[in-house]
Order: C-alpha cells, then structure tokens, then sequence
C-alpha cells in the first residue's frame, strides 16, 4: 500500500489556513473530482483522499493531532474511517457545490432583470463643455406587444410542462458507492426551467417572449463632461424576463480635440504666439476663448517663452457644481524669418548695440561676383 499524502497537500493549502481556506478547496477540489461528476478514470479514488483529508482537518480536535504526529497519531482513533454516520458540515458543502436537497440551483421562474446597455458618442469640445442634448437610437429587446411577453399566440395560453410538473427541474437518483442514494436536480429539458411548455408560438417573436425594438432616447449632457464621463438612464435598458425590472442604459462620452485649447480637468491651456518685438517692448494682445469671443491680454515688457498668464472663470464648467476653471495662456516667442535686407541690417545694429555675436551677412551670387574676395 503507498504512503499517504499528506492532508494539507491533498488540499493544497497552507497548514496555517483558516476555515474559510479549508472549505474553499474543498468545493474546488470536489467539484473536479466527484465520481457522479468527473469523467477521469481515478475520480473516485481522488474524491475518497479528498474527502478523508477535509473530514480530518476541519474537526479542530483532530486537525491538532494531526498537526502533532500525522497520519500514525490518527490510526484507529476513527478519524476518517467512517463515512457513513452523516456529513455535518460536509454535507453542507455538498448541498452548496453540487445543489443536494435543492440548495445552490437558480430558480428559472423567479423574475429576472434586464440587461444592461451601453451606447457611445461623439461631442465637440464646444457641447462637452458647455453641455447640450443628444438624441441616440438604441435596439433593445422589449416584451413583444403581441403576445404581451407570454410568448403563446394570442387567443392561446402557455401549458404546464408535463414533464417537470410545474417546477422547472427534474430530479435523477444514483447510486454512489461511497455515499449511497445521491438526489441531483437538473433543469427541466422541455420547458428550460420554465415550467410551462408554448404549444402555439407567438406568429411575431416565435415563442421567444421578446422581439428587438430600436428606440430614439433623449439624452441630456450637462456642462463639464469629458471623455470617459458615464451617464446613466435609469430603465432605458432591456426588459426584464417574468416580470423582473429593467435595466439600465450607459452612455460614454467621447470628447473631439480642440484646435486651439487643451483640456487639464476644468482648465483649459493654450500657446499663444507672440513676435520677439512683442515679449521685448510689452505688448496688448487678442486672445481666444470658448465661447468664441476675444479678451485682451497685457504682455509685459521683456516676458519670456514659456511664461504663463491665467485668467480666471475662463475654462470649463464645473461638472454637477457651480463655478468654471480657469484659461492659461502660455506664451510661444516666434522667431521671423525670411526677413527684408532692412530688417535684417536693423537686427544687425541691434545685435552690435547689445554685444551680441551673430554670423556674418551671406554674400549673394551677384555680389560675389562684382567684389571677389
């Protein structure tokens, strides 16, 4: 006879493991491994080594002994030899992986809720901040108005299933060597849980209770969304089955990009170009906003690229608050080019002026031609 393995082995847990842990891999293990259940050829043997090693671990008395001196400190104390008493809490476990005496099974009849839908769409920059209304078309399923959700052709009603009784399930018996008569409850093959049969389907949904129907739904945005912004229409989903709520519909946002202005939560950014004459001298700029209009920005004597202005109350409205962010104008000094002979002399004496070394005037092919060197 081979050696036993060892209890925390067999159940793969930690031999610290709490109760929660120990009945955890019970249910795994004996939902891989009940012989009614498993198609492997050793599921019994498994099954018997699994169901010896939680008997043993989960009585505190014995656990400890074992703990102590191993499988030799159980021999002959009926540790795990008898299997025929009762299950305790084992019986339990069975009733809540494998639904003995009617435990753990869904009940098909009861009233279930609809699903959940999700629709995305697109706003422009310009309705995300300022919030708008937006009418989207959404295919739902919905109870088929001509059989009222009955899904028997009217006139005719749904039947008892002769097969369950009513009840949704039926129930097989088997004969297990380890645990003598075992009473499983499976659903109903006829009437899929149901517990009524359609004799005469519906001419519109087909007996399937109900049909797909697009509907227009208004949506209304409010100020301040952006992208990954969720807004919930309580009921908008899909119908429930036997009476049950319906569900919800999601609507995403996505947000377009802004040519000008960049979003930072409720703040709006943007560069303005300013000429080198402008950030020397000082300068009374134009500046954009959101709403389409202008504001005037003074730009001091000697500012430099990179330097920020903020403008208070001038970004985006707070979502579901009061109040706006602000608009941060960060300055961008544009170097000219292509400048005039003129210009470019009136930068040289500048540079001269300032102690400044710049690179010589390039020499034209005329001019070299007419004043070789």
């Amino acid at each position: 006879m081979s050696e036993k393995r060892d209890y925390y082995e067999v159940l793969g847990i930690e031999r610290g493991a709490d109760d929660a842990a120990l009945k955890r891999a019970f249910r795994k293990l004996a939902q891989q491994y009940h012989p009614d259940v498993s198609q492997e050829p050793d599921a019994e043997a498994k099954f018997k080594e699994i169901n010896e090693a939680y008997q043993v671990l989960s009585d505190p008395q014995k656990r400890q002994i074992y703990d102590r001196f191993g499988h030799s400190g159980l021999a002959g104390s009926g540790g795990f030899s008898d299997f025929s008493q009762g299950f305790g809490d084992l019986g339990s476990i069975f009733e809540e992986v494998f639904g003995f005496g009617g435990m753990g099974r869904n009940n098909r009849r009861a009233p279930r809720r609809g699903a959940d839908l999700r629709v995305d769409i697109e706003l422009s920059f310009e309705d995300a901040a300022f919030g708008t209304q937006e009418e989207i078309e959404v295919p739902r399923m919905e109870d088929c108005l001509q059989c009222q959700g009955s899904g028997a052709e009217p006139g005719t009603t749904p039947e008892r299933c002769s097969t369950c009784g009513g009840s949704g399930e039926v129930q097989r018996r088997q004969q297990s060597p380890l645990f003598g008569t075992i009473v499983t409850a499976t659903t109903c093959p006829a009437c899929h849980g149901e517990g009524v049969v359609i004799a005469t389907p519906c001419s519109r949904c087909n007996g399937r209770k109900r049909i797909q129907i697009s509907r227009k739904i208004k949506v209304n945005v409010p100020a301040g969304v952006d992208s990954g912004t969720r807004i919930r229409l309580a009921g908008e989903g899909e119908a429930g089955m036997l009476g049950g709520p319906r569900g919800n519909l999601y609507v995403i946002i996505n947000v377009e990009e802004h040519p000008v202005f960049v979003r930072e939560e409720f703040d709006l950014h943007m560069e303005l170009p300013v000429g080198i004459a402008q950030a020397t001298l000082g300068a009374t700029v134009n500046v954009p906003t959101l709403e389409g209009d202008s504001i005037s920005l003074e730009i001091p004597p000697g500012t430099q690229t990179g330097r920020s202005f903020r403008k208070a109350g001038l970004g985006i409205p707070r979502l579901q608050r009061s109040g706006r962010g602000d608009l941060i104008v960060t300055v961008r000094l544009v170097t000219p080019t292509d400048l005039s002979e003129e210009q470019e002399m009136l930068f040289r004496q500048l540079a001269e002026s300032m102690g400044d070394e710049v690179d010589a005037p390039r020499r034209g092919l005329l001019d070299r031609i007419l004043r070789p060197e």
